[in-house]
């Protein structure tokens, strides 16, 4: 149905008005008595095998909901319906911005991708706190976090203490966001010594209270072998918790769509299946270098059962989607657990 019916609809549509659009008429359905139990009676699929522990929490499925889709942290409860292990919200910064000009998201369905430039638009940390107050669902909560554009990179810091210590009650671990490409120079602070000070100074702040919260560090799958290797070397010497490979990217290699209508869109960061290989490569070579010393979320052109195990074989310990769940629709989630389980089970 969601193939046949609605996504053709929903593609008749800019990208961006489709998304809220979408979220407009969620928030409108699941205020009616009984539709979140008839959505998870449909879409939910749990078994005590699927459930994993990692940096300290316990997951009732690996399938988790990247950063990006729910901003401003305003459907969570309603997408935990769609059987979610975990949700990531934002990139939050501590004020709120509109981002970059529209049009910010484009669609190649050639290629089951989008490419983004959208710019950290959020409405910022405080806002989302408030809707966060009111959760209703158990679901596992992560908070990514990033800079205001206006924030030179010497003083980037400050930003991400603002939001960690906002968010800090109400999520259940952290994302470090310094790998979107839609943020002019924000990728300079994967370098090894910014990155190594900002998660330094994070963990500091996270040490001081009474309970800490697993730190992740979202990083660019463009990285050299070289730059994953300082990754490691700074995750070790910061006792962070884990890394998410990965963000968008910035080629343009592999797409089937037209050179053309690609360069037309301009720039922005590439998700979708195009990118699952590179991704992997990136699990694959940093659960290989670190010889499995810390968790890894695994996100990039996930669609199917087999692209999540593919990703979990190459070492990653969650997974998480996104453009596939725009172009899957929700059923997707079900679906890919059943296939972990029973990959699992052999």
């Amino acid at each position: 149905m969601y193939k046949s019916l609605i996504r053709p609809f929903l593609f008749s549509k800019s990208p961006e008005n489709a998304h809220y659009f979408t979220f407009g008429w969620i928030k409108r359905l699941f205020k009616i008595s009984g539709v979140q139990a008839i959505a998870k009676s449909i879409y939910n699929f749990e078994d005590k095998a699927l459930e994993v522990e990692a940096f300290g929490l316990k997951f009732k499925n690996p399938v988790g909901l990247a950063a990006g889709f729910d901003k401003d942290a305003k459907l969570f409860d309603e997408l935990s319906a769609f059987g979610f292990g975990f949700i990531e919200i934002g990139t939050l910064t501590p004020k709120g911005q509109e981002g970059n000009p529209q049009p910010r998201l484009f669609r190649l369905p050639q290629d089951e991708s989008l490419i983004n430039r959208m710019g950290f638009n959020n409405q910022g940390v405080d806002e989302a706190v408030e809707r966060l107050k009111r959760k209703r669902s158990p679901v596992i909560i992560g908070g990514n976090i990033g800079k205001n554009k206006v924030t030179p990179n010497d003083e980037a810091a400050n930003d991400y203490l603002l939001a960690f210590e906002a968010l800090f009650p109400h999520v259940d671990y952290f994302v470090v966001n310094v790998s979107s490409p839609n943020t002019p120079n924000l990728r300079a602070l994967q370098e090894k010594e910014p990155l190594t000070l900002l998660l330094m100074a994070l963990e500091a702040a996270n040490q001081l209270k009474q309970l800490r919260k697993p730190i992740l560090l979202k990083i660019a799958p463009d990285l050299t072998n070289e730059q994953l290797d300082d990754i490691v070397e700074i995750i070790e010497e910061t006792k962070i918790d884990g890394v998410i490979a990965t963000n968008t990217t910035i080629s343009r290699a592999g797409l089937n769509t037209p050179i053309s209508e690609v360069e037309k869109i301009g720039v922005g960061g590439l998700s979708g299946k195009v990118l699952r290989e590179r991704s992997t490569e990136v699990i694959r070579y940093l659960h290989k270098k670190s010889h499995g010393a810390f968790p890894i979320i695994g996100v990039g052109g996930i669609n199917t059962g087999e692209d999540a195990i593919e990703k979990l074989k190459a070492g990653a310990t969650l997974v998480q989607v996104y453009t596939g769940f725009i172009y899957e629709g929700p059923a997707m989630i079900k679906n890919i657990n059943k296939a972990i389980l029973k990959w699992r089970q052999g």
